[in-house]
């Protein structure tokens, strides 16, 4: 396996926030879809997006919610997109194709963690579903919008959480085995980067090129599910029970948190690259499987591995994803 994952040493690191990742850069006549942009990390790429010129629209399942949020900000649009309700994103893909815009930057933000064990209508784990087989649907509606771009770029927010177990394709939605929430949680975050791996391989030839990322630790609503032991587990709390700062817990705050993504939708040092696993604004290295530390483990960039999930992917959403497609 060809090894994509060298670091750029692009001048950033962990304290660098998404404004300073824009680096500057006017984003005027870019159109960017950006997946849980009404709260916590999504919120901060949108602001900073938008503040650079960009127009950007924001699918929300509670769309008056999402407008509260993102009152006062200009070029934001709020649409209605349900991730679990595969008509649902259908409806929502249809109606921008509608407008005859190209896509520039679509950053697939929206996810959630550690869930008590979930289904949708389908019967397919929640955490799954969500975080990885909604976008990789999402994605495939949106594809002729990419292309008309001809330069877009797709943002797979991933997590450090995936070195906890790659994706499971015998059995993704623990029908045979016994649901654990981390695990669960693990694989879908190992899947958004394969698909950005193979999506990658697929698309550079149309101009889109895709990317993973691990934002960092963040105290989000994404932790909304997690109890005192899961939040001690994670290490924003210590044994009193007190919420560890920065310096302890290694935990980044929000504007910190969006920078990676805001840098692979928007950095020039990434033009004519792409398939890769990024964290603190680089390109993260390919570290053991068993190491312990940041950077990305093999089969979370294994592009076997991702041809296969691409596969089960089409499988189970009933989308032929063909990108060769206009």
């Amino acid at each position: 396996m060809d090894n994509k994952q060298i670091p750029l040493h692009a001048g950033f690191d962990a304290t660098t926030t998404a404004t300073e990742a824009l680096a500057g850069r006017d984003l005027s006549g870019v159109q960017a879809i950006v997946t849980g942009g009404a709260s916590g990390l999504g919120l901060e790429t949108v602001r900073v997006l938008a503040g650079a010129g960009a127009c950007v629209l924001v699918p929300a399942r509670d769309p008056h919610q999402a407008q509260a949020a993102l009152h006062g900000m200009a070029g934001v649009e709020v649409a209605t997109l349900d991730l679990l309700d595969p008509q649902a994103i259908d409806s929502f893909a249809a109606a921008f194709l509608a407008t005859g815009r190209a896509l520039h930057v679509l950053v697939n933000g929206a996810g959630i963690m550690a869930t008590p064990l979930l289904r949708d209508a389908r019967g397919y784990e929640a955490q799954f579903a969500t975080n990885h087989l909604a976008h990789f649907q999402l994605t495939a509606r949106l594809w002729p919008a990419l292309r008309q771009a001809q330069g877009a770029r797709v943002v797979c927010v991933s997590s450090l959480g995936h070195r906890q177990a790659g994706v499971n394709l015998d059995d993704p939605h623990f029908l045979h085995q016994q649901y654990d929430k981390w695990r669960a949680y693990a694989q879908s975050k190992s899947a958004n980067a394969l698909f950005a791996v193979e999506l990658d391989r697929r698309g550079a030839a149309h101009g889109v090129r895709a990317f993973s990322l691990h934002p960092g630790a963040i105290l989000t609503p994404l932790v909304r599910h997690l109890d005192l032991d899961d939040l001690r587990r994670v290490g924003a709390l210590d044994d009193a029970g007190e919420v560890n700062p920065p310096p302890q817990s290694g935990f980044k705050n929000v504007a910190q948190g969006a920078a990676t993504a805001v840098w692979c939708a928007t950095s020039a040092r990434l033009d004519g690259l792409g398939g890769v696993y990024c964290e603190d604004c680089d390109i993260a290295a390919l570290v053991a499987d068993d190491s312990t530390g940041p950077g990305v483990r093999r089969w979370a960039s294994d592009p076997v591995q991702a041809r296969r999930l691409w596969v089960l992917s089409e499988q189970m959403t009933g989308v032929s994803f063909d990108c060769d497609a206009a």
